[in-house]
């Protein structure tokens, strides 16, 4: 069994329920030595993940988003998943400002963000059958103490 504790939520793609994916994930990341800067990195990338489902993944109305999380000696673990209608190329998807909203406000830079801000981050997803969005964070002194150095 893994060490650490762990999370699950299942949610409406509503809009209000990106904001309580973001605290979920902040509250559980806060077990962690986390930076402010990182916290904030993490609540963004989780912010972008879950809009994703809200804004794309369910043209016709909402459906379920679930998100786990967990923590543990390797950092902070997210999966965001729906079940909705999936992203045709998602190489395409992935690149700066690809978006395909029609609104001006929807930049296209959600998997950019997520990929600058997480230390890891993997995406599959299939027409018809939904989206995952995989996710990993360490906090930065995981990294000194792992090369066997002092955090400063």
């Amino acid at each position: 069994m893994t060490k650490g504790n762990w999370l699950q939520l299942k949610f409406p793609s509503r809009p209000e329920n990106v904001a309580v994916a973001r605290l979920a994930a902040a509250a559980l990341a806060s077990q962690l030595d986390f930076t402010l800067p990182e916290m904030e990195e993490i609540k963004v990338a989780v912010s972008e993940a879950v809009s994703n489902c809200v804004l794309h993944a369910y043209p016709q109305g909402e459906g379920p988003v679930e998100m786990e999380m967990r923590v543990g000696e390797e950092g902070l673990f997210i999966t965001v998943t729906d079940k909705g209608q999936g992203i045709l190329d998602v190489n395409r998807a992935r690149e700066p400002t690809f978006t395909t909203s029609r609104d001006p406000d929807h930049l296209g830079l959600g998997f950019t963000f997520m990929e600058n801000f997480m230390d890891d981050l993997e995406v599959e997803s299939a027409p018809g059958r939904g989206t995952q969005v995989r996710m990993r964070k360490k906090p930065a002194d995981v990294y000194s103490k792992a090369a066997g150095e002092e955090p400063s």
